[in-house]
């Protein structure tokens, strides 16, 4: 019988699962998808929890609600993934495969600016980790007066327009507390513009300038000086904060770097339309682990993910895969 192996069971690798099992016999082939954690984020949802519009519990699901028959989950470690000879190792377990998908991720690393991490949970909060949404909820529920600052510290990021949003959602959140006028808000950003797509960049930052958003473009951040409260660039511009809403480097995850699959970054080397791994046999990447140049987005990853299966599928059956994804994102 042949295995197939998915790391990661977030949106790419659940998605696959489930199309992989209906297009594949189950009297032919396993299905194995391996994650360390129980638990499914939906990670769209922690923007809404510094606002009070949702909970923490409101975000989170175990991940065996979303297995299908025929699947199996393994929650374990993963410890090295060896793609010459096809298998991966867990802390408990080794498994081999015929194909792999990596579905593995992208996370947050404040240590990578200097000083961004010791003041973490203080001044500076982050909604891109769960945690990070519930602690930035309890320092916004009373905040009345000072500046809100929110940092892109670099590309890629999950999300693109997640930080706007923030900013947006802020100014009603302010408004509706009766405070907007006693609080300053600013987007530091890495972009030349409020966002990515010329056209879209031209109307939100309208909006911005309506709602009294300042945008600080070009901004590379180099540090922060926590005692002084403030952001500095490569280009000792210096920004003042009260309070900041930092979202830190993001990175792919560690066992891609450790087994040697990953650049420096931890993204896999993809081909951008077909989905496989440039450097390696049998093996497909989605979502966030992927260094294909579009949005680290949940509907990317589902894109992706109709590509991988049917390319899966192909070259199972012998044919050459489809390079038919575009950079499709909603």
């Amino acid at each position: 019988m042949k295995h197939l192996v998915i790391l990661g069971h977030g949106t790419g690798g659940t998605i696959i699962a489930a199309k992989m099992r209906q297009r594949l016999a189950e009297k032919d082939w396993r299905i194995t998808v391996i994650d360390r954690d129980w638990q499914h984020h939906y990670q769209p949802g922690w923007l809404f929890i510094p606002f009070g519009i949702y909970t923490a519990a409101d975000c989170v699901k175990p991940k065996s609600k979303f297995v299908p028959p025929g699947v199996t989950l393994v929650l374990d470690e993963i410890t090295e993934i060896d793609p010459v000879k096809k298998q991966v190792k867990t802390r408990r377990d080794t498994y081999a495969y015929d194909w792999l998908v990596v579905a593995t991720g992208a996370r947050i690393m404040p240590d990578e600016v200097e000083g961004m991490a010791e003041g973490m949970g203080r001044d500076i909060h982050t909604f891109y980790s769960q945690e990070g949404a519930v602690a930035l909820y309890d320092q916004l529920k009373y905040f009345n007066k000072g500046r809100v600052v929110i940092n892109i510290a670099e590309l890629p990021f999950k999300c693109p327009v997640a930080p706007l949003e923030f900013a947006f959602m802020a100014d009603w959140f302010f408004t509706k507390n009766g405070v907007r006028k006693n609080i300053e808000i600013e987007l530091v950003t890495p972009l030349s513009a409020a966002f990515t797509k010329p056209v879209a960049a031209g109307i939100l930052g309208q909006i911005c300038e309506e709602k009294n958003i300042k945008v600080t473009p070009n901004y590379q951040i180099a540090q922060v000086d926590v005692a002084n409260k403030v952001i500095k660039s490569y280009g000792d511009q210096e920004v003042p904060y009260d309070l900041l809403v930092a979202i830190p480097p993001n990175f792919g995850a560690q066992i891609i770097i450790d087994s040697g699959m990953g650049d420096p970054m931890g993204y896999v080397d993809t081909d951008h339309h077909t989905l496989k791994a440039k450097n390696y046999d049998y093996v497909y990447v989605v979502g966030d682990a992927t260094n294909v140049p579009t949005s680290k987005a949940g509907a990317v990853a589902h894109y992706e993910a109709d590509t991988i299966v049917d390319n899966l599928v192909r070259e199972i059956d012998g044919q050459p895969p489809w390079p038919n994804y575009d950079g499709h994102a909603t």
